[in-house]
C-alpha cells in the first residue's frame, strides 16, 4: 500500500447499490479513502462537504445523471479528476464525456486491478496540477520576502524555537511589535512543516470590514447577501490541508472569535449562507502586536480562543533591544532593494541607524533605506539622505540621555562631541551614548534604559560588554 493510496480520496456515484457497496470495500482495501454516493444529486452534496482526488461517476443516474455531474464538477475551483464508469458504451458518449473534461472512461465489467491503476493515474494527476498552482503561489509570495538575518541572541533563541515546533502540529501564537517580522517566522514555520507543500494562506485581521471579514474567512454560498452570484470558497478552506496564517487576530470582531474557536475545535464549519458542514484540516497560526493580558481582561478577545491558538508562543524582539542586527539587516536590505551593486553606508551613516531607536522595527528601516538608495550620489549613503527623524538622535544624541536640546544642538554634549570627533567605531560611539545617560541619571540603571529606549536586560548586557558595571 503506498503512502499516495492512502492519501487519495475517492468518491463513488454510482446507483446500482450492490456494485457501489463492492467498489467502496475493495478500493477501502486497497488503501484509498472513500465515500460514496447513490445518485449526481448526493455526490455534489459530497463534494461541498470534503475535499475529492478522483470521482468515478455512472452516466446513467437518477436526478442528475452522469454528463451533468461531470459538467457542474467542472464549474467547481479546484475540480477532482473524473473518471466515468457505464455499461452502455458508445463512441460518442465517451467522445462527448473526454470534451467535458473526464480523465477517462471505463466500461463494465472492468477489473478493480484496471480500475485501480486508472484511480491512481487521476490521482496523481490531480496531485500535480495541485501542487503545481500551490508552487506557484508560494514562489509569488516568498519571491518578495527576504530571509531572517540575524546574529543576534534573541533572534537566535526565536530561531531555535521555529525550528523545535514547526515539525508540531501546534498552533502557533506570534508576537511582536509591528514591522519586528512576524509574517517572516510564520513562512518559516510552514516551510520546515510537514504542511510544506501545501498551501500558505495569511489573511490580516484588521484589513477588512466586519461584514466582509466572515465571507473572506469562510467563504459564502450564492445568495448568501446581495451580489453573491455564485458560491466563493473561504481562506480557511483555500488553506485546507496546509497553514493559515491570521496575521493581528486580536482585532477579529467577536462574532468571529466564536465561530473561528468551534472551527479549530471541530474542524467543520459552515459558509455564509451555507446549511451544510465543510470539514478542514489545517493548522493556525496567528499573530498579534497588542498585549494578551490587555486584550482578554478588556473583553476584546476571547481567552478560550487565546489557549486554542496560543499552543505555543514566539515573542520578537523590538529592533531596539537588538541593535548588533542593524548592520547585516542594512547591507541585506541594500541589495534587496538596489541589487547587487548597492550604494555603500559611510561611517556616519552606519552611526545614525545604530543610535535610532526605530519605533517600526525592520519595516522602517527598510523604508528608510528604500529612500536613501533614491537619493544617493556616487554609490554612497552619507547621513543627509536619511530621514530627518533617523539622523536627529546622531546629531543630538545628548536628547535620548535627557539633556536639553539647546546644549544637543552645540558641540559640548559628550555623545556629540564622540560623534564629531568621528571615533570610526560604532562600539565607542554606543559606550558614550551610554555612558552619558547613566551620568544624566546618575547611574541608575532603570531610568538609563528608560531614556535610552532599551530593556533593563538589553542595558545589562551593554554595562557587560564596555565594562561599564561600576561607576569609577
Amino acid at each position: 500500500m503506498s503512502e499516495q493510496q492512502q492519501q487519495a480520496r475517492i468518491l463513488i456515484a454510482e446507483d446500482e447499490a450492490n456494485l457501489r457497496l463492492v467498489l467502496q470495500k475493495e478500493l477501502e482495501r486497497l488503501g484509498y479513502r472513500v465515500q460514496a454516493a447513490p445518485d449526481g444529486e448526493a455526490a455534489l452534496r459530497r463534494l461541498e462537504e470534503s475535499n475529492v482526488d478522483v470521482l468515478l461517476c455512472d452516466i446513467n443516474m437518477p436526478r442528475i445523471d452522469g454528463m451533468e455531474l461531470l459538467r457542474r464538477v467542472h464549474q467547481r475551483p479546484n475540480p477532482p479528476e473524473v473518471i466515468m464508469l457505464t455499461g452502455q458504451a458508445t463512441v460518442e458518449t465517451a467522445v462527448e464525456a473526454m470534451k467535458l473534461g473526464a480523465y477517462d472512461y471505463l466500461t463494465k465489467p472492468y477489473s478493480i486491478t484496471e480500475l485501480d491503476v486508472r484511480v491512481k493515474q487521476a490521482a496523481d494527476k490531480r496531485r500535480l496540477r495541485v501542487d503545481n498552482v500551490r508552487l506557484r503561489e508560494q514562489l509569488a509570495r516568498q519571491s518578495a520576502l527576504p530571509e531572517i538575518v540575524s546574529v543576534s541572541e534573541l533572534m537566535k533563541e526565536a530561531i531555535r524555537l521555529i525550528e523545535r515546533v514547526a515539525p508540531s502540529e501546534a498552533s502557533v501564537l506570534i508576537t511582536g511589535e509591528s514591522g519586528t517580522g512576524k509574517e517572516l517566522v510564520a513562512h518559516a514555520i510552514h516551510r520546515l512543516s510537514s504542511r510544506s507543500e501545501a498551501s500558505f494562506v495569511d489573511l490580516n485581521c484588521a484589513a477588512f470590514q466586519e461584514s466582509l471579514l466572515e465571507s473572506e474567512l469562510f467563504g459564502y454560498e450564492a445568495g448568501a447577501f446581495s451580489g453573491a452570484k455564485g458560491r466563493k470558497l473561504g481562506l480557511i478552506e483555500l488553506a485546507d490541508g496546509g497553514t493559515l496564517f491570521l496575521d493581528e487576530v486580536t482585532e477579529l470582531p467577536a462574532q468571529l472569535q466564536a465561530k473561528l474557536l468551534r472551527a479549530i475545535e471541530t474542524r467543520t464549519f459552515f459558509r455564509v449562507g451555507g446549511v451544510r458542514k465543510v470539514e478542514v484540516n489545517v493548522r493556525i497560526v496567528a499573530a498579534t502586536n497588542r498585549n494578551l493580558d490587555t486584550v482578554v481582561n478588556d473583553g476584546v478577545f476571547r481567552s478560550d480562543l487565546l489557549y486554542r491558538i496560543n499552543g505555543f508562543q514566539i515573542s520578537l524582539a523590538p529592533l531596539r533591544e537588538r541593535p548588533e542586527d542593524i548592520q547585516p539587516l542594512a547591507r541585506y536590505l541594500l541589495k534587496q532593494i538596489a541589487g547587487t551593486h548597492p550604494p555603500e553606508l559611510t561611517e556616519e551613516a552606519f552611526t545614525a541607524l545604530r543610535l535610532y531607536n526605530w519605533p517600526g522595527n525592520v519595516r522602517q528601516l527598510k523604508n528608510c533605506l528604500e529612500r536613501a538608495v533614491i537619493l544617493s550620489n556616487n554609490g554612497r549613503i552619507t547621513l543627509s539622505e536619511l530621514p530627518p527623524e533617523v539622523t536627529r538622535p546622531a546629531i543630538a544624541a545628548p536628547v535620548l540621555a535627557g539633556i536639553a536640546p539647546s546644549a544637543a544642538v552645540g558641540d559640548s554634549g559628550p555623545v556629540a562631541q564622540a560623534i564629531s570627533s568621528a571615533p570610526g567605531s560604532l562600539r565607542e560611539v554606543e559606550r558614550q551614548q551610554i555612558l552619558a545617560a547613566l551620568e544624566q541619571t546618575g547611574w541608575h540603571r532603570g531610568k538609563t534604559a528608560e531614556i535610552l529606549g532599551i530593556s533593563p536586560s538589553t542595558l545589562y548586557r551593554r554595562l557587560r560588554d564596555y565594562d561599564l558595571e561600576r561607576r569609577r
